[in-house]
C-alpha cells in the first residue's frame, strides 16, 4: 500500500492509529515512508509529537496527536430571518459566534455583506489559518456548484456564487449545503454515533428533512431529497404556499403558517420562536398549534418512515424548542400511518445541538472537506512549492 500523508492523518484523527508503528502496521508501509509523511504533517503544524506534550501532562512519548489548533473553519447557517455565525477549531469545538438578523428574501446583496463583516471579526479574533467555510441555505442546493437551485422561497439567490461576497473575510474554500442536510450532518457528532439510519426533521419557519442512511447523508439527484414541506396534503387544500403552489404541507404546518394563523386571531406573534416560547410558558393555543403542526408533518413522515425504515427521527429547528409538545403530534400520526415493523424500534429524539445544530452541521461540512486526504495532500504540495499533477 502507498497511503499519502493525508491518508495517515485520517487514520490518526479517527483514532485507528496513535503512533508511527500503528501507521506502519495498518498500512503496510515501510518505516522510512511513514516517517517522511509524518514529518511533512508535523512541519505543517497538523501533528504534534507526544514527546513535546509529555512534560505538560499530555500524550506519552512516541504518540502522534492531531493539532486541533492548526487552523479554523467558519460556519454560517443562513435562515429566513437570521444568520448564525461561528468559528470552530479542527475538532469541531466552537471558538466564537455572532448573529445577524435579516430577511433572506432581500437577496445576497443585502444579506451577505454584514455576514462577511462578522466572519472577518471572527477570523481576526482567533488569528489562525482558515481552512474552509461551510454555509447552509434554506431550500434546494446544487451539490456540485454549491449554489441555491431553483428554490422559490429564496428566488433571489438562485445560481448566485457566494464566494465573492465573503472575500473580505477569507479566501478559503466555500462549501454550501441545504439547511436540512446540514442539520443531519450535525448528528454525525451526536445521535449518528448510536444510530446509522436517521431522518432529521427541520421544523422551523419552513420544513425540511435530512436523511442519513448507513451513516451517510443522502441528498438525492440535484440535492432535492427531503423537500417534504412542498408535498401536497389535504389539510392545506386551497391554501397558498410561499413557493407559489397551493396545498403544500408548509401552508398548514410550517412556522410561517402558524404565525399567520396567530395574526388572523389577533395575537401578536411575529416569529415561530415566539410561538414556541409561549408554548413553553404553558399557553394552550400555542401548544395546540405546535401539536397540530407535528401531527400534520407526521402524516407525511409516516410514509417516509415506512419507505426508509430509519432507527430514529431527530427533530430540530425552532419548533423543537417545545420538543415534548411537537413530538406528541408527530408520534400520533407516525404510529398511525407507518407500518408496525417500521415503528417497532423507532425513536423520536430532540436534536443533539438544539438551536446551534445548523452551525455545527456547517462546521462538519467544512471540516469534512478541509481535512479530506486529498485536501491535506494538496495543502502539503502547495507548502513544498510543487504543483499538483494534471
Amino acid at each position: 500500500m502507498n497511503e499519502t500523508a493525508g491518508d495517515l492523518l485520517e487514520l490518526l484523527r479517527s483514532g485507528e492509529a496513535q503512533t508511527r508503528s500503528d501507521l506502519g502496521r495498518i498500512t503496510g508501509m515501510s518505516r522510512t515512508a511513514v516517517v517522511a509523511r509524518v514529518a511533512a504533517l508535523t512541519d505543517a503544524g497538523l501533528l504534534l509529537l507526544g514527546e513535546e506534550l509529555a512534560s505538560t501532562g499530555g500524550r506519552p512519548p512516541g504518540s502522534l496527536v492531531f493539532n486541533v489548533d492548526a487552523g479554523t473553519v467558519l460556519a454560517a447557517a443562513i435562515g429566513r430571518s437570521r444568520t448564525q455565525l461561528a468559528a470552530f477549531d479542527l475538532a469541531g469545538t466552537e471558538l466564537g459566534s455572532a448573529s445577524v438578523d435579516h430577511e433572506v428574501g432581500a437577496g445576497p446583496d443585502e444579506v451577505l455583506p454584514p455576514v462577511a463583516a462578522h466572519l472577518a471579526e471572527l477570523v481576526a479574533a482567533h488569528d489562525r489559518p482558515v481552512l474552509g467555510v461551510g454555509i447552509s441555505l434554506p431550500g434546494t442546493v446544487d451539490p456540485v456548484r454549491g449554489v441555491s437551485l431553483a428554490s422559490p422561497v429564496i428566488a433571489g439567490w438562485d445560481g448566485v456564487d457566494l464566494a465573492p461576497y465573503l472575500a473580505t473575510a477569507t479566501d478559503a474554500p466555500l462549501h454550501v449545503g441545504n439547511d436540512a442536510d446540514v442539520l443531519a450532518l450535525s448528528e454525525r457528532l451526536g445521535h449518528a454515533s448510536s444510530y446509522d439510519d436517521l431522518l432529521v426533521l427541520k421544523a422551523s419557519t419552513g420544513l425540511g428533512l435530512g436523511i442519513i442512511a448507513g451513516g451517510h447523508v443522502v441528498s438525492g439527484h440535484l440535492g432535492g431529497a427531503g423537500e417534504i414541506g412542498h408535498v401536497p396534503v389535504d389539510a392545506a387544500a386551497g391554501r397558498g404556499c410561499r413557493c407559489g403552489a397551493v396545498g403544500c404541507l408548509e401552508a398548514a404546518a410550517a412556522g410561517w403558517a402558524l404565525v399567520a394563523r396567530c395574526a388572523e386571531s389577533g395575537r401578536e406573534v411575529h416569529h415561530v420562536r415566539e410561538l414556541t416560547a409561549l408554548a413553553l410558558a404553558g399557553d394552550a393555543e400555542a401548544k395546540a398549534l405546535l401539536r397540530e403542526s407535528g401531527r400534520l408533518v407526521g402524516e407525511v413522515l409516516g410514509t417516509a418512515i415506512t419507505l426508509l425504515n430509519p432507527h430514529a427521527v431527530v427533530v430540530g429547528g425552532d419548533m423543537s424548542a417545545a420538543f415534548d409538545v411537537y413530538a406528541a403530534g408527530l408520534r400520533e400520526s407516525i404510529y398511525a400511518r407507518a407500518t408496525a415493523l417500521a415503528t417497532r424500534d423507532l425513536q423520536v429524539l430532540p436534536s443533539t445541538y438544539g438551536d446551534r445544530a445548523g452551525l455545527v452541521g456547517c462546521a462538519v461540512m467544512a471540516l469534512d472537506n478541509a481535512l479530506a486526504p486529498a485536501a491535506i495532500d494538496a495543502m502539503l504540495l502547495e507548502r513544498s512549492g510543487r504543483t499538483l499533477p494534471t
